[in-house]
Parts: structure tokens; sequence; C-alpha cells
């Protein structure tokens, strides 16, 4: 049994419940925080767990934690700010915090920038406050996104490129990594920002905030109803497939040397315009209907990772081509 012990931030959302299915199969002892406000339970139904409220977390360490069985998975229902997380922290339960649990709606950093701010920026301080006055060492993995490139004229894109966001939520993201720098150097902590690009697969839903278009278009497929392309439809994404992504935490997590704040683009290292994944949509489902919007604000034109330094630092190497990433996703959404 692996003994390694990990908080998974936003553990029912996306990614996140990913992630902790990936750790649950390789041994790993895990703790949830999810407020549910973009998570969903489900996603873990078929793990064995323990759901309990952020004000009685007291009450069950004194009363159930000794006895929890091999593979449960602690869901603690509250938000990351919540004294008893925080103090979980403290009190050196975990070797590794994947941090996920976000606001990253785009258009919303748009709309409502402190909200966002407090959420994104904040309340994740606090986390780092907690994980620099922990007992025993821990790693520190923060889910950082490629927003923060803004429209780059050079790709694929490298860690050494100026970022430029053009959304509050790139920023947002861009603010904690250089929060993380500064707080290697000051107080030692170990940690790495993982900058992802274009996320999809299975657990990604339509009015999920980590929403692709390929989440989007599925849905929309799934409801016989005509698919919504934005502008020209030749913006072009680096698509990732989850797994790869759940790799690379895990590769981030195991790495023997400390980190000591680096940044790591997380992708696969390819692009495909909106239109080249209708033609594929196409290519499974025959004629389906399109509707033509307009570019959404906030949306930059191209990405696509230089993963070099994944490669270099953690041996990651993404395994996902997009042609069975969407079979795999297809087949998740009953299509």
């Amino acid at each position: 049994m692996n003994n390694k012990r990990a908080l998974v931030t936003g553990g029912c959302g996306f990614i996140g419940s990913n992630l902790v299915h990936g750790l649950s199969e390789r041994g790993w002892k895990v703790d949830v925080v999810d407020d549910m406000s973009n998570g969903h339970l489900e996603f873990l139904e078929s793990l064995k767990l323990k759901i309990v409220p952020g004000f009685l977390v007291g009450q069950y360490e004194e009363n159930y934690e000794n006895s929890r069985s091999d593979g449960t998975v602690l869901v603690i229902e509250a938000d990351i700010e919540h004294e008893s997380v925080l103090q979980r922290v403290k009190r050196g339960r975990y070797d590794v915090i994947f941090h996920l649990a976000a606001n990253p709606r785009v258009a919303q950093s748009v709309e409502n920038p402190a909200h966002t701010t407090d959420v994104n920026c904040t309340r994740t301080l606090s986390l780092i406050e907690a994980v620099r006055d922990c007992s025993t060492p821990v790693r520190f993995v923060f889910s950082s996104t490629c927003a923060l490139y803004g429209n780059v004229a050079i790709l694929p894109t490298d860690e050494f490129s100026i970022p430029n966001p053009s959304s509050p939520y790139g920023l947002q993201k861009r603010f904690v990594e250089e929060y993380i720098r500064i707080a290697t150097d000051l107080h030692g902590i170990d940690a790495v920002s993982l900058r992802y690009f274009n996320v999809y697969g299975p657990r990604q839903v339509a009015d999920s905030a980590y929403a692709t278009a390929i989440t989007a278009w599925c849905n929309r497929v799934k409801d016989g109803q005509s698919l919504r392309s934005d502008g020209d439809g030749e913006q072009s994404r680096d698509m990732v497939f989850v797994d790869d992504v759940v790799r690379a935490n895990i590769l981030a997590a195991t790495r023997e040397e400390k980190f000591k704040g680096e940044t790591i683009n997380i992708g696969s290292g390819k692009r495909y315009t909106n239109n080249q994944i209708l033609d594929m949509f196409r290519g499974r489902f025959g004629n389906i209907s399109v509707t033509n919007a307009p570019p959404r604000p906030g949306d930059v034109r191209h990405t696509q990772a230089d993963i070099t330094k994944a490669a270099k630092l953690l041996s990651f190497v993404p395994q996902v081509s997009l042609e069975e990433g969407l079979n795999r996703t297809w087949s998740w959404w009953g299509l």
C-alpha cells in the first residue's frame, strides 16, 4: 500500500476528480476539500467515500479518523479557507497538496474581478500560509493556466514568454505563481506551478467552469442540438487529455528534487482549430448542424505549449492523441 498522503482541493471538479481517481488507483491516501460550487460528488461515486461537512471535521478526527479503512477517500465539504482544513495542513497530515480549487470562468472574472480575485488569490494565499506553517515537509502543486500568456506571437509558447493575460482570471493565476516563487525564497516551501493548456475528457460537463468546445459540442450532439462555433472557427487550441494532466500532477508530486517555484507547461504540444475538431465530429456523427456566434470576450486566438521543460523536469510526455481522447470522451458521453 502506498503511504503517500494527499489533499486535493477542488477534488469533486473535472480535473480534480480525475486526479482523485488516479491517486486512489495508485494507492494514495486521499482527502478532498470542495465547496461544491463547481464540483459534483457523483464524479467520485465509484470510490469508497467518507463525507464530512467542514464544521464536523473535529468530531470526525476525534471519533473516526483512526478507524478509517484503506482506500477510503475523505471528502470535506467546505471552502479551502475553512479553519478545519487549514489546521489539517498545518498539523502535517499531507505529503502533497494538489491545489485545483478555483473560479476559472474567464467571463465571470471579467464581470466580477473583485470576487474572483478573492476566490483565486486571497484564499489560495491562506492555503499557502498553512503550508508555510506546516510542521512537516509538504509539496504544493498549484494548478495554473496558459491563460496568463494572453495572445502570444511565438508558438509553441515556452515558460520564458512574458505573461500578457487578456482576462482577470489569467492575471489572478499569474499573481499566485509569483507569490509562490517569492514564498519559496522567503520560507523555503517546496512548490511548483503547472500551467495547463486546454484540458478535455471524461467528467467534464457542459456547465463546468472548465468546459471546452469539445464538451459543449458533446452535450449538444447528445441533445440533438446545433453546435455553436465562435468567430471564424480558425482559433486554435492545444488540447490535452485529462489523463495526461493527471499523470503530470503525479510526476510533479513524486519528483525527488525539491521545487523552487518553477512554472511548467502541461499540454500536448500540438494545436487544432475549432474547424478541424468540428470536422472530427462530422466524421463521427455525420452532417451536424453548426451555428456561428461572435468571438467570446477575453478569449485568446491561439494556444500551443512548448513542453520541453515538462519533459526535462518531470519526464512528462503526453500519451493520448486527440483522436483517442475524443473517442474516450464520446464514449463517456454515451455517444
